[in-house]
């Protein structure tokens, strides 16, 4: 059993109220008691207890943070971000991952609610409004991050994913490509739908000579790329499409992992690939990857802030974050 407050005032023959003052209020006890608690401590191995201690003084210093992805580069750089803010707040951050599983989503909510986390950020997979003004009613702050507020009832810091995908598809006809694959899914991810969104916003407007054909995926993720790569090379060859826009990385990465080991198809001089998101592995990839970049560790510092603003204020206005994507272009697009 772990070590208790009343263990270590047996140990220091003094009272229990003397050790919580020595924890508490070192300067309104004697330098002996002080010697003889901080002894009992180090002997005992006690740890206090601080977010009980917290959680009884009505402050808590913890955050929950809920990401669609945790194999996702993308959300450990969101989550770093906000971890960095935390740390000159004194907040720690309790971390879960859904993995795009809406049950898995309701497992960490549950959790963050019963701990009573100061606040909550959250990259929703399903609908957790109504979950949200839940736990709001109980004092809990929430933020959305990389998911824009449609209704403004909740804050939220995201990118314009509408655009990343008008910017991806314009690139690709800059570079002379005409039949493109958009590689994505599942479309209950709003992400998902917006960069599409973007992409046939394009690609209507380029006319009849560019056309746009839709791979779905059942998740984002390199084994799905690589999945879809192989379906793409099972159609006959005047199929094929000159260029592929992923909807993020992990897919556009699985989709040149695919068409390598295949290699009928050479990267880019037959056929263009960028995705989405700008992960590290991105310009490190055998054929270094185009991409749409998002400002991941500012999202995460800039959710951070707010969701403490908000929990200190729960009278504040919520208000909607959004970020311009930036085009990065390599050699996947481009030939060098």
């Amino acid at each position: 059993m772990p070590v208790s407050i009343r263990d270590v005032a047996v140990r220091a023959g003094v009272s229990v109220g003397t050790v919580s003052n020595v924890l508490n209020r070192p300067e309104e006890v004697s330098a002996e008691s002080v010697q003889r608690v901080t002894q009992a401590i180090d002997e005992l191995g006690y740890v206090r207890n601080d977010a009980a201690r917290k959680l009884r003084a009505g402050v808590s210093t913890t955050i929950g943070f809920v990401v669609l992805s945790g194999q996702n580069p993308f959300y450990t750089d969101v989550v770093r971000g906000a971890e960095d803010e935390a740390t000159r707040h004194g907040i720690a951050i309790l971390y879960g991952n859904t993995d795009e599983d809406v049950s898995r989503e309701k497992l960490y909510l549950d959790l963050f609610e019963e701990q009573q986390v100061r606040g909550l950020l959250i990259a929703p997979y399903g609908d957790v409004t109504s979950r949200l003004q839940r736990l709001r009613t109980r004092g809990i702050a929430a933020v959305l991050v990389d998911r824009f507020s449609g209704d403004g009832r909740f804050s939220s810091v995201s990118v314009d994913s509408t655009i990343g995908g008008t910017m991806a598809v314009d690139h690709l006809i800059s570079e002379g490509r005409r039949r493109i694959a958009f590689v994505g899914g599942p479309f209950d991810i709003r992400q998902v739908t917006d960069r599409l969104a973007g992409a046939r916003v394009v690609v209507d407007d380029a006319g009849s000579g560019v056309s746009l054909e839709v791979i779905a995926t059942a998740a984002m993720s390199v084994e799905e790329g690589v999945a879809a790569g192989a379906r793409i090379l099972a159609q006959p060859r005047r199929q094929w499409p000159d260029a592929l826009f992923a909807a993020n990385d992990l897919l556009a990465l699985g989709l040149l992992q695919s068409l390598v080991v295949d290699g009928r198809l050479r990267v880019p001089d037959d056929i263009a690939i960028i995705g989405f998101d700008d992960i590290p592995f991105a310009a490190a990839a055998a054929v270094p990857l185009s991409s749409i970049r998002q400002p991941s560790r500012m999202i995460g510092r800039t959710a951070l802030r707010i969701v403490l603003e908000e929990a200190a204020d729960p009278d504040s206005i919520p208000r909607q974050t959004v970020f311009k994507p930036e085009l990065v272009v390599r050699a996947s697009t481009r030939a060098v």
